[in-house]
């Protein structure tokens, strides 16, 4: 049996439609529908992998029919990426919140990993759908992966640039994007190593060696 998602964390699940004549419109039943199916899509590709489902699973376990399914997807692959969207819209939510967090550039780095890590053990299915599965779609979802850890770089990046400005300039671009490689796939292989990871586990270590990362390491001469 697949297990589900965590309402309410990257998904909320809808109440389900009522039978018969309702006061629903139109647009409130397409997006509890979409919901369900982007919940679907996510759930099995968590739980089968990518080869393993196609558009008539989706629509058996969000309990719509095809024509609704097309209505809002073109295929099986524009379901998972808007899925996958969501996924890291929220992320970055998360991560805004967080960045607040943190008296000094040790303790922000410390709130971010937090609330990354944090953020993945709330969901653990759509944390391996995404984390972990999400690669098996081919050149396409590698694009969109890199181009989501491009941005939780520059969020970082301009997070300490706002927060303590003057301690980044010596840091290249690079330095951060490879930090946020190296947490995500530190959590991915947890993820992937067992069923029920504690990720907060990681909290310490990874703080720890992500700052010395971007630390600055040429400062400027006076």
């Amino acid at each position: 049996m697949l297990e589900e998602i965590t309402s309410g964390v990257v998904f909320t699940t809808p109440p389900s439609l009522p039978r018969g004549r309702h006061v629903l419109s139109r647009d409130e039943v397409t997006a509890a529908q979409r919901e369900r199916m982007l919940i679907a899509a996510t759930e099995l590709l968590a739980g089968v992998g990518y080869r393993g489902f196609g558009v008539r699973e989706i629509c058996s376990r969000a309990a719509v029919s095809r024509a609704a399914f097309y209505a809002c997807f073109a295929d099986k692959d524009a379901c998972v990426y808007a899925a996958y969207d969501r996924f890291i819209a929220v992320f970055l939510r998360h991560l805004a919140d967080s960045g607040a967090a943190g008296s000094d550039w040790p303790g922000c780095v410390r709130a971010f990993v937090t609330s990354y890590l944090g953020t993945l053990q709330r969901d653990l299915v759509a944390a391996r759908a995404f984390q972990v599965e999400m690669d098996a779609l081919g050149r396409a979802a590698r694009e969109r992966r890199r181009a989501a850890l491009t941005d939780l770089a520059r969020f970082v990046r301009d997070l300490r640039s706002e927060r303590f400005p003057g301690t980044h300039e010596e840091v290249p671009f690079s330095a951060y994007l490879g930090a946020i490689h190296a947490l995500r796939q530190s959590a991915s292989d947890a993820l992937d190593a067992g069923p029920d990871p504690d990720l907060s586990l990681l909290v310490d270590e990874l703080s720890s060696w992500l700052c010395r990362m971007v630390d600055v390491t040429h400062p400027k001469e006076n």
